[in-house]
């Protein structure tokens, strides 16, 4: 018979038990150790990123757990020593961090984990692999949003990814910005609002379109969303204010040149009296879609492989690095990577979003030691999100939805075009 575990505590590599087994044999595993999940740059072409998987991290940190099922799926893999070292763990350390929603750049310290070796090792694979997927769904994310100009964005891409990537992708999506899934797992789970009515099957279903529309209006309202494109538009259209009436709720394209076609729809769709029916596209669209049909008359986009894959950057390259251990005397000694092209920065960090006068950003500041004195326009970015193993730092999505939008809000205008560019604000390195 199979032992299944839903142990969150196997989400992780199998170097990282060998490396603390090799180190508690050594004698070093219960060193003092700060590590740092940071970015070394931002993906090519991209302005900035936003951060997400905040709260799916912490509650992995909460149920990191060896059970029996787990430990017995370990046997051979480290010796029995470790085993009972591993049935007990329980993560008793200190988290700081950047809050969810909060826009990031080049070497931005995401998180600072302290506590031993031993346990904040552990969290290594699962914490990166939540935060890289998270943060790439979410910078995307922002960047359509930005590009709808306040027009709803809504999350429909969970058939093109992982089933369990889906239900992540829409938590991440709706932190920056979107209105709603079609997911319903993520609404079950983090609440967030679905949406949906019916694809082109059901209208294949039915002996005419007709029938299709007046089955589904008769079920969900008037103010359903009807799609219009199995096979007439123009017909669709007529048929669909034929059997709703001027009051449907709206039309919904998803095939050929949306900006024309939608322009064409709205014209009859004004022509049949039904002026307040919106009228919403979907058809593989990014941000650069998104923002090419600004001037066209649509009012909701539905977003679907594009954003489930980070619209071409599906992780964001984040890293997590021992920068502090205990030394000799017991005081914590900076430590660094020195390796080409993957080196790190010693040291704990703090970190501030430094601002001109009016309020935009102008720096991310990232140094070691003591902060500078504040003069009202250094923001503080790290804030405490786990204290003596204790989750401290829980926040709702609607705060995170919240301080997504103010953060953005504070970069320079250059954060709102679509084009390949540098990061809108330079990094500048303190040192202690």
């Amino acid at each position: 018979m199979s032992v299944v575990t839903s142990s969150a505590a196997l989400l992780t590599d199998h170097y990282e038990l060998t490396m603390v087994q090799a180190a508690r044999q050594a004698g070093t595993a219960e060193r003092k150790a700060v590590f740092e999940l940071f970015p070394r740059r931002l993906p090519q072409g991209r302005r900035y990123g936003v951060v997400a998987g905040v709260g799916r991290a912490l509650d992995v940190i909460e149920s990191f757990r060896f059970d029996a099922a787990a430990l017995a799926s370990l046997e051979g893999v480290v010796d029995p020593d470790m085993l009972d070292w591993l049935a007990s763990y329980r993560f008793s350390g200190d988290v700081w961090g950047y809050a969810e929603g909060e826009a990031y750049f080049p070497y931005s310290p995401l998180l600072v984990v302290e506590g031993t070796f031993a346990e904040a090792v552990l969290l290594e694979t699962v914490l990166l692999s939540i935060y890289n997927h998270d943060s790439a769904i979410a910078s995307a994310a922002s960047r359509m949003t930005l590009a709808a100009a306040g027009r709803p964005c809504i999350e429909m891409g969970s058939r093109r990814t992982h089933e369990q990537a889906a239900v992540a992708a829409a938590r991440a999506a709706y932190v920056a910005g979107f209105h709603a899934t079609s997911n319903l797992a993520a609404r079950q789970l983090y609440g967030v609002p679905s949406a949906g009515t019916a694809a082109h099957s059901f209208t294949l279903l039915h002996d005419s379109e007709g029938e299709a529309f007046r089955a589904q209006v008769q079920t969900l309202g008037v103010g359903t969303t009807l799609l219009v494109d199995t096979y007439d538009v123009a017909e669709a259209v007529r048929l669909a204010v034929e059997v709703a009436g001027t009051g449907l709720g709206a039309v919904r394209l998803d095939s050929g040149d949306l900006g024309e076609i939608a322009r064409e729809v709205r014209e009859q769709l004004d022509g049949l009296g039904a002026t307040g029916t919106r009228i919403v596209v979907t058809s593989d669209l990014d941000e650069h879609s998104i923002a090419a049909l600004a001037a066209a008359p649509v009012d909701a986009y539905g977003v679907g492989t594009q954003l489930v894959t980070g619209s071409g950057h599906p992780t964001c390259g984040f890293v997590y690095k021992l920068v502090a251990r205990e030394g000799e005397d017991g005081e914590l000694v900076s430590v660094a990577k020195r390796s080409t092209d993957k080196a790190s920065i010693g040291g704990r960090k703090y970190a501030l979003r430094r601002r001109s006068s009016s309020g935009t950003a102008e720096a991310e500041v990232v140094g070691i030691g003591t902060p500078p004195e504040d003069d009202g326009d250094d923001r503080p970015l790290l804030v405490p999100l786990v204290a003596r193993g204790e989750v401290v730092g829980r926040a709702t999505l609607e705060e995170a939805r919240t301080r997504h939008r103010t953060s953005v809000a504070e970069l320079p205008r250059a954060v709102t075009m679509m084009s390949a560019g540098e990061a809108v604000i330079p990094t500048m390195h303190l040192g202690g």
